[in-house]
This record gives C-alpha cells, structure tokens and sequence, in this order.
C-alpha cells in the first residue's frame, strides 16, 4: 500500500494549511483510472490510498479527522461501511464512487455518494459522468480494463480514435488489470501504487504508452502469463458454462481475472469460473456471468463468502471441501438479465431510507 499525505486545500471546520486529502482506490484498471482522472481534475497535493485487487477494506485503518476530505473510488461500500460510518462521524468530508453493491448507504452531510451498480458502467465512467468527460480518455482505459469494451468503444467512437489507438488503450486497460492480482506483493510486476505514479503523470494516456517502457512490460507479461492459462485443462465444462482451476503459481495468481475476462468475451453466452490455487490451501475464485446474461454473479460467489458484481464476482477463500459443491452449484445457476440499480448524490438519501 502507497501512501503520500498533504495539504487538501480548503475544508469545513479545518484550517486549509492542515487539512489532509487521501484518494483511496482499488489497485484495477477501473480504481487507478478512476483515481488518476480525478487527481489531473484536481491536482492538489494528498496521500494516495490502494493496494491490491483483493485489498477492499481500505477505509478501516484510514485515520482522517475534521475537514480532511476523502476521495474512495471502487471499493464496495458495505464492505468499508465500518471504517466510513466512523470517518464521516470524525468529521471527514466524503466523495464516493462506486459500482459495486452498497449495502445501506448513510444519510450524512458528509457523504457525497455516486452509486451506480448497472452493468454497462464501471466507476471510471462514473468519475466520467461527473467530469464530464474532462479525462475521457483515461476513463475509456479504465472501462476497457473493467472488461466493459462495448462502452469502451463507444466513446472512443465519439472521440474520433482511431482502430489503432483504440487497440493500444484496450491493451493497456487490461494491462494495469492485470497488474493488480496476485495473492500479495510477491506476485506483482509492479505496486499499484508505484504504477499509479507513473499514469497520473500523463494526461493523454497514448503519450504513456509511447514514452514508458511498462506499458509494454505488462502487456508482455499479461501474453505470456494468458498462454500458460489457455494451456491448462478445464475442470468443468458444460452448455452453459466452464470451470478453469489453475496451480499455486505466481503467474495463475496474476492471470486469473485476466484470463476470465477474456473467456467471458470470446464465449459471451457462457458463465465462467477461475480459481487458482492458494499457497495456504483452498482457492481464490473470480467468476464472471454470461455477457448475454450478465446477471448472478455476486449472488453465487456470495453463497460461499464471497461478493462483487452482478457481472463478475469473486471469493477470497474456496476451501478444497468446498470445490464440487461450488462446481455443482455453478453448473446449477440461474443467469438473468442485469437488473438495473442506479444511486446518485441527488437521490441517496431516499435510497438509504429504503434500503
């Protein structure tokens, strides 16, 4: 986890000079795009808060008081909702940006929540939204490595790119996703953090990937880490879906998102699971519904402890008992079409009262 602490300008109830700014954020594509959007939006000095994808209660060991104001990009609220109820009560002014499943959302004057949970947004288009469309292009990264590539598109449409330079920004989007799974620091080409440096520092993302060596690192990585997952042998396979298992290896570790986003897309009527081998036992599971259905996931991965999104979801620990059960019941689910559940700041605080 990086983190750098300064001055975040004025505040309520703080001297500007002391008050503290914190930007936390998911190490993905879509928390890192998210982040630096808003960092070349407003470029004030603050501490940046991220770790890895699996890294979600960020807000728990945040120490933030009166004034301090706190950006949170693509980290589940009901997951962080101990650690956000206790910051808003210390008096921190807070900005949220989400897809994921709030949970009940606090009515508070400190809270600024823009929730959107539907399935063709991810929270780099929300932070597009909100600036209309001030770092387009870094959302259109942040879009392509969420595996939303229809919405992704589409603005690259609108902004006149070419096939070639959509192309590159599809690479790199699925190149900072990869970058951020691994079962901790050991796994990693690079720290979230110590990428996300190396973004902000560019406003047209092409210009990074002319000038930066990483962005090709990753993409190489990424390739290479793909082929060795193609070559392992399904466990499951069925009409409606598949089953990947992969070893306890550095490389699996780092691939599986990838790797289930790119069946997810080659075979968009098939729900799909990879789980990778942990080193203490058991499995890490990223699933990923139907792209026809995309509906379910988040409802099957939280049979076993797990969460996400309706589209894609995830458990941190499958215990090996527990694999044919997950596969028999995977083989089993139901996918449906998205529901559509949209929260922004103009109508949270009804939404919380029903919730």
């Amino acid at each position: 986890m990086g983190a750098r602490h300064g001055r975040a300008g004025t505040a309520r109830g703080k001297d500007p000079v002391m008050s503290q700014r914190f930007d936390v954020c998911n190490g993905d594509a879509d928390g890192l795009c998210a982040a630096v959007q808003w960092k070349l939006h407003d470029p004030r000095p603050g501490a940046l808060v991220t770790g890895l994808k699996r890294d979600i209660e960020l807000l728990d060991a945040l120490r933030a008081g009166a004034g301090d104001e706190i950006n949170v990009f693509d980290i589940a609220m009901c997951r962080n909702a101990r650690g956000l109820a206790r910051l808003l009560e210390q008096g921190a002014l807070v900005r949220y940006f989400d897809h994921h499943e709030p949970g009940a959302i606090p009515v508070h004057p400190g809270l600024d929540a823009h929730i959107d949970v539907s399935h063709t947004v991810c929270t780099s288009l929300l932070v597009d939204r909100h600036l209309d469309g001030e770092q387009r292009l870094w959302a259109i990264v942040g879009a392509y490595g969420d595996n939303l590539v229809d919405a992704a598109d589409a603005l690259a449409r609108d902004c006149g790119l070419s096939d070639e330079d959509r192309a590159a920004l599809q690479r790199l989007g699925e190149s900072i996703n990869y970058n951020a799974y691994g079962e901790d620091e050991r796994d990693v080409h690079m720290l979230p953090a110590l990428l996300y440096e190396t973004l902000v520092r560019y406003r047209d993302p092409r210009r990074l990937i002319e000038r930066e060596p990483v962005a090709a690192e990753l993409d190489a990585l990424r390739m290479c880490d793909l082929t060795a997952a193609h070559a392992c042998r399904v466990r499951w396979q069925g009409e409606a879906g598949s089953v990947h298992v992969l070893p306890s290896a550095a490389w699996a570790r780092r691939v599986a998102g990838c790797f289930a986003n790119e069946l997810a897309l080659k075979e968009p009527q098939r729900a799909h699971a990879v789980l990778v081998t942990r080193r203490d036992g058991g499995y890490f599971v990223s699933v990923r519904a139907p792209l026809a259905e995309p509906d379910g996931a988040h409802a099957l991965c939280a049979r076993f402890g797990g969460g996400g999104r309706a589209l894609a979801a995830g458990i941190d620990v499958l215990h090996e008992p527990e694999l044919a059960r997950f596969i028999d019941e995977f083989a089993a689910h139901r996918w449906c079409a998205a529901q559509t559940w949209k929260e922004d700041a103009d109508v949270r605080s009804r939404a919380a009262g029903r919730t």
